[in-house]
């Protein structure tokens, strides 16, 4: 084995054992947070929560206070599994009109929805948690106050940011010194941050959405001719939703319903499953071809039907069927890439809308995710994103609270189903993971594995490898976050705006010539990357079915590590 940890495939880290509790995220300073909460009598949500508010601290770019996430959990003694979505809508100024003809910015303060994720946090701890608030996020204020030594994967992208990071005011004075950008190494200290961080301990998500923290970032938008008011924030909540699910060799695979991207994830599963991967081979052409072809078709539908399930009817019942899955599989050839891919027609069910006149009658996706697991069994999964690296690039006045710029994943036609209104929430790749044993004849399957990864429309095309690898190969969870990676692109489906990009499928180096020639002569146009390039930052926990041992794995593309006991 040409890697010293591989076993079925290839690893360079080890998988990270534990008897107890296990937490995997995306930066080895998240996962002891979550790891000390743990040991402090924590169940899975408070090490979920600390390690959430952790990574905000010490990963700024992927997540934050200022963003939107989903989460869910799974609760062993009941079996429950429950998915809180935490997205934010559009603000209620913010009508398309605004937007046309430029299109919306990339960055600065047009590109900030109604942030979520605060809500949602409160909402999973008040539901679940064991300890105090206060107690949970002890971790992530340390870490804010007294700093911690920037990794060179953050120094890179705070170099890598456009300037509105190091040159507003208020940003360049915390990822700055003078003008220039903290570099690996350096203690990034976020005073302003921890203040915020025990606010929210004190007095929960009041002061977030109708108190104090509410009050200054609004004003900081009013400042800057932003669209956030008083009133969007003061009526937002998170929401309880049920999962969505299907079954795949013996499995069932849990994901978070519209407006998630998550069954586009398991309308893949669906079809893949009519053919025989194993046969294929572990990485072949033919298996990422076929792989490829299921992304295909599969966002195909999500661009014709998902959007906010408050404005839209998504027929998801439809989409996850099996029997349209085998009829979407016979669209696809093993020795040849389909030239053009169209929605299908779940269930002959044809697409309707709600009236937008009805609700409003004038003008007015980066990323992280982590996994946790505990000693009684419970289990989270859950993502959380500012949308691009640093999000707008503003920190809202004196909370040291970085703002999204999740208005980019809006549409702007207004035919398209997922088109921006006021108060709407805009479709997101968000999608979390949970995997459990289902042989159809107990209520009480076991949980066997916990998975995720950031990367916008990449999300759902690296669950499905890591899935599959796991599932089909049986690769160790380290090795099926370590194998080589794919990521296809289709224009016309991409989210973020303006949707367009080249039809490619982009493949890390690591791949062999077999591989690329193979996918080359089934039609399919080729970018290689480096041996490490592919998007993501994949967490993973694998629970033994013999002992429940449980087993981390965690993404080397990125700072991720997994921590156990």
């Amino acid at each position: 084995m040409s890697s010293p940890h591989g076993l079925t495939g290839t690893a360079h880290r080890p998988v990270i054992m534990g008897r107890t509790g296990m937490v995997a995220s995306g930066h080895p300073l998240a996962s002891q947070a979550g790891l000390r909460i743990l040991l402090q009598g924590g169940n899975a949500i408070d090490a979920a929560i600390a390690t959430a508010a952790a990574l905000n601290v010490v990963e700024p770019n992927m997540s934050g206070m200022g963003g939107d996430g989903f989460i869910m959990v799974y609760r062993a003694q009941t079996g429950e599994i429950k998915v809180v979505n935490a997205t934010g809508p559009a603000p209620r100024a913010a009508w398309r009109e605004l937007f046309l003809p430029d299109g919306i910015p990339a960055k600065g303060i047009l590109t900030v929805s109604v942030p979520g994720l605060i809500d949602g946090w409160c909402v999973a701890h008040e539901q679940y948690g064991v300890l105090p608030l206060s107690t949970v996020l002890e971790p992530a204020i340390d870490l804010a106050e007294h700093g911690f030594p920037i990794s060179h994967k953050l120094g890179r992208a705070i170099v890598d940011e456009p300037p509105t990071l190091t040159t507003f005011p208020t940003s360049r004075a915390v990822y700055t010194r003078d003008g220039r950008p903290l570099g690996a190494g350096e203690v990034l200290i976020q005073a302003a941050l921890a203040d915020s961080f025990r606010a929210l301990g004190r007095e929960g998500s009041e002061t977030f959405y109708r108190g104090e923290i509410a009050r200054e970032i609004v004003r900081f938008s009013e400042q800057h001719g932003g669209l956030l008011s008083a009133q969007d924030f003061a009526d937002y909540h998170a929401r309880w939703e049920e999962p969505i699910s299907t079954t795949y060799r013996g499995h069932r695979v849990y994901e978070a319903p519209p407006n998630s991207s998550g069954h586009v994830l398991l309308q893949e599963l669906n079809i893949v499953e009519q053919f025989d991967l194993q046969a294929l081979g572990c990485n072949t052409a033919a298996a990422v071809h076929l792989m490829v072809e299921a992304k295909r078709l599969a966002f195909a539908d999500r661009e014709a039907y998902m959007a906010d399930p408050d404005w839209i009817d998504v027929p998801t019942a439809g989409l996850l069927a099996k029997a349209y899955a085998a009829e979407r599989g016979r669209l696809i050839d093993l020795d040849r890439a389909m030239p053009a891919v169209e929605a299908g027609r779940p269930d002959g069910w044809e697409r309707t809308r709600r009236s937008f006149a009805a609700r409003h009658s004038e003008p007015h996706e980066d990323t992280t995710c982590f996994c946790v697991v505990d000693r009684w069994g419970n289990a989270v999964c859950q993502l959380q994103s500012i949308q691009m690296s640093f999000g707008s690039g503003l920190i809202a006045g004196n909370t040291g609270i970085l703002l999204n710029n999740r208005m980019t994943y809006w549409h702007l036609e207004a035919d398209h189903v997922d088109c921006l209104m006021p108060g709407k929430r805009v479709r997101h790749t968000m999608n979390p993971v949970m995997v459990f044993d289902d042989d159809g004849m107990h209520d009480r399957a076991p949980l066997r594995l916990v998975c995720g990864t950031p990367g916008a429309d990449t999300q759902v095309q690296t669950n499905l490898q890591v899935i599959t690898h796991v599932l089909d190969f049986g690769l160790t969870v380290q090795e099926a976050v370590e194998a080589p990676r794919w990521r296809h692109t289709g224009n016309g489906t991409e989210s973020d705006f303006p949707h367009t990009c080249p039809d490619e499928l982009r493949l890390e180096g690591r791949f062999p010539d077999e591989v690329r020639a193979g996918l080359a002569s089934r039609g399919h146009a080729l970018t290689i990357l480096d041996d490490w390039g592919a998007m993501g930052n994949a967490q993973a926990i694998y629970i033994n079915p013999d002992n429940g041992a449980l087993m981390g794995g965690s993404d080397p593309r990125r700072d991720g590590y997994a921590v156990g006991y």
